[in-house]
């Protein structure tokens, strides 16, 4: 039986939205600054906005697993808003909002999912805080990266 997962994360960059915008939206480029972010293959580079884009991605954290996962952007509103839907290892829907008020941008994703491997089901009672702390440390990495790639301090990140 697939268990839910809902997290929301947040960082607030001292930076103007469109740069932060550009990173966010350039997914390919993610293993780069992004610790836990293995590989993007871009199978579908989709419309010219980016809609109907579709890549695997394949992330690593402390825990001794890579967890595998495509997403197909269903909505771009730019520079406020990308939405993607999940298929693979996670399944479910990822949003990403932007807001930005004198010069900080308040970044929020939202990622509800359901994981789909029999072991982490079965094992989910007992490791949910851990599974769920591994996420927070590759989001927290996220912050980290994307506020050194944009020379930018990251004010908060939770």
């Amino acid at each position: 039986m697939a268990v839910d997962y809902r997290f929301l994360t947040t960082w607030l960059l001292e930076s103007e939205r469109a740069p932060v915008w550009d990173a966010i939206f350039d997914q390919k480029a993610w293993p780069s600054w992004w610790r836990g972010v293995e590989d993007v293959v871009e199978l579908d580079p989709g419309d010219k906005t980016g809609v109907g884009s579709h890549s695997r991605l394949t992330w690593r954290s402390k825990l001794p697993y890579d967890l595998v996962f495509e997403a197909t952007t269903r909505t771009v509103e730019k520079p406020r808003m990308i939405e993607a839907d999940a298929t693979g290892e996670l399944a479910g829907t990822g949003r990403w909002r932007l807001f930005e008020q004198d010069g900080v941008t308040a970044v929020l994703y939202e990622w509800n999912v359901h994981t789909t491997k029999a072991w982490m089901n079965a094992l989910a009672p007992a490791l949910r805080g851990v599974f769920a702390w591994n996420h927070n440390w590759v989001m927290r990495n996220g912050g980290i990266g994307i506020a050194e790639l944009l020379g930018v301090r990251l004010l908060a990140s939770d």
